[in-house]
């Protein structure tokens, strides 16, 4: 008979076998036998964040950038209910993560004890699945469960909270090599006859287009994604979750889609014949109001491994369910073997019209020599990057200007919240990324009110010797929150303005840092080359931008694509 060991042995050991490297965390009282386990081992490095949120951001952004899951540990009560707002991102955006909660002990649960919150409860909403561990017997399969759920189907984070007592029962230990779920069997193969169908359509198109989102990037399709355009020939829009998925520097890629994305690529959503959208599910902020995009007739075909997520916002003539390489696969063997050809001159035609929509030149704005446009700090950051740098970034105005300027010919090499729109998470980002990838340049783009809200991980960097560089857009305002004010509520700027700001170069010092203010359009980019010359060292660039710049193009809330505003002079 197998030797017993404790549930917190039996924890670490799971993770172990999980092929985990890093766990970001912050130890309380319902862990510290996980903790006193994890000082003993050797398999993995935890990584002690300076609070909660940013561990579970961390760990979202280490499985973002890589083929890695991301893990975090948290205590019980306002340790979880501080990682609620990590979940939710995580969710949102359909990454896979596994986070390991503290409870009170069993005999506690329901007591009202110190440090008790209904875990399961509060994170139902916002994670794929969870569990509470109620037999230290349980403890190996349910892991188990979390690793599968969490990477299979759709993704997302699972949580799995441990009470205390479990942590120190024994039980023999051994881990499951497989698993059968009765109540959870994704669909990976996407239905032959529909895939036909989609081929057919796609090659009798006359004004093609090829959406696509997240999901691409997610099952690594991202090479067959390539494949399928490239083989076509037809325009290809990433959504700001997929951007990357398809190179920017292709003459087929016409820009990013939606609220903020371009000209061209809003007008040939709107207009083209046959939509095909993979991996992306019509959000609201890229097709705008649904029945507007109704008006026009189009044909849709819809890749998706969410069942869910079909006509669930727009109604779909072709749907996929499947994972999105292996529907990509099928319809590139298809369209080997197919015997008719684009119609050359109706995609000749269309191609026409899109490159007059992009003579509109939408992303052009207004150079200055006497302060620093926020597009232009992005673009000089792609110049000294060479376009290979991991970028992550908060959310508002400089998350758009970062999308928009800085070209991705790479996936998993953009890393910020779409689906919640969560400030704070660029620091924590960068760090995840940075574990994933010690050798990579790493730059966190970023507002003056997104960074303060865990510029308290400075602290982590200087501890791991991590070393991104942060891009500052300081425009002393919430810049999207005063861009919506001007727009929509005649310019009355309600508690949008930075009244009280730090000294950014002094604070990252204290860290241990280096911090540079950059005023002069003229000194951006040797500022730039300068930080990332500094190449084991956290550089703070504080970069003070044109505090009117507004972020174009743009889709009011509630119009239609083609109602854009291009700039102020729409206004």
């Amino acid at each position: 008979m197998s030797q017993e060991i404790t549930g917190a042995e039996i924890l670490v050991r799971c993770l172990a076998e999980e092929g985990v490297e890093h766990v970001f965390g912050y130890p309380g009282g319902a862990v510290l036998y996980i903790y006193d386990e994890i000082f003993k081992q050797n398999k993995f490095q935890h990584i002690l964040v300076r609070h909660e949120q940013a561990a579970i951001h961390a760990a979202d952004a280490y499985s973002r950038c890589s083929n890695k899951i991301g893990v975090a540990l948290v205590t019980s009560g306002p340790g979880v209910t501080n990682a609620v707002t990590g979940l939710a991102t995580a969710y949102m955006d359909s990454i896979p993560m596994v986070v390991i909660s503290g409870q009170v002990p069993s005999h506690a649960i329901g007591q009202d004890a110190f440090q008790e919150c209904d875990t399961v409860g509060i994170t139902r909403p916002c994670v794929k699945h969870n569990f509470l561990v109620k037999d230290v017997k349980d403890l190996a399969m349910t892991m188990k469960k979390a690793f599968y759920i969490a990477t299979t189907g759709r993704p997302g984070p699972v949580l799995v909270d441990i009470p205390k007592d479990i942590t120190i029962h024994k039980t023999a230990y051994e881990y499951p090599q497989e698993l059968e779920m009765r109540s959870y069997k994704p669909v990976e193969k996407g239905h032959a006859g529909q895939i036909r169908k989609a081929v057919q359509l796609l090659l009798t198109a006359e004004r093609p287009m090829i959406y696509t989102g997240g999901g691409v990037i997610l099952s690594d399709a991202s090479p067959e994604l390539n494949k399928l355009v490239d083989r076509l020939g037809y325009p290809c829009t990433n959504t700001l979750m997929g951007l990357g998925a398809y190179r920017s520097t292709s003459e087929h890629f016409v820009g990013m889609p939606g609220m903020h994305g371009t000209y061209e690529a809003n007008m040939a959503m709107q207009h083209c014949d046959v939509l095909i959208a993979i991996g992306a599910r019509f959000d609201d902020r890229v097709i705008g109001n649904p029945k507007h995009f109704a008006t026009n007739p189009r044909k849709i075909i819809h890749i998706d491994i969410d069942p869910s997520s079909i006509s669930k916002r727009v109604k779909v003539d072709i749907p996929i369910v499947g994972n999105v390489k292996e529907v990509l696969n099928e319809i590139l063997s298809q369209l080997d073997a197919a015997e008719t050809k684009p119609n050359a001159t109706a995609i000749s035609a269309w191609w026409k019209q899109v490159n007059e929509w992009r003579k509109k030149e939408c992303l052009k704005y207004p150079t200055s020599t006497e302060v620093i446009k926020p597009q232009s700090v992005v673009q000089k950051l792609w110049e000294v990057t060479k376009g290979d740098a991991f970028i992550t970034s908060d959310v508002g105005q400089h998350q758009m200007w970062a999308a928009q300027y800085y070209g991705f010919d790479k996936p998993r090499r953009w890393i910020n919240s779409g689906g919640l729109g969560t400030m704070g998470v660029g620091l924590p980002y960068a760090m995840g990324v940075q574990m994933a990838h010690p050798d990579a340049t790493v730059a966190c783009v970023t507002g003056e009110a997104s960074i303060q809200m865990c510029i308290q991980e400075l602290a982590t960097c200087k501890q791991y010797h991590l070393t991104p560089k942060i891009i500052l857009l300081n425009n002393r305002y919430l810049g999207m929150v005063r861009q919506w004010q001007q727009i929509d509520y005649d310019k009355r700027y309600s508690e949008s303005y930075m009244d009280s700001l730090p000294d950014f170069d002094k604070l990252a010092e204290s860290f241990g840092h280096v911090g540079m203010t950059i005023t002069k359009p003229g000194d951006v980019e040797s500022s730039l080359k300068e930080a990332f010359a500094m190449k084991d060292k956290l550089v703070f660039m504080n970069f003070i931008t044109d505090r009117d710049e507004n972020v174009w193009p743009m889709v009011k809330a509630g119009k239609g694509l083609t109602e854009m505003l291009l700039g102020s002079e729409d206004l």
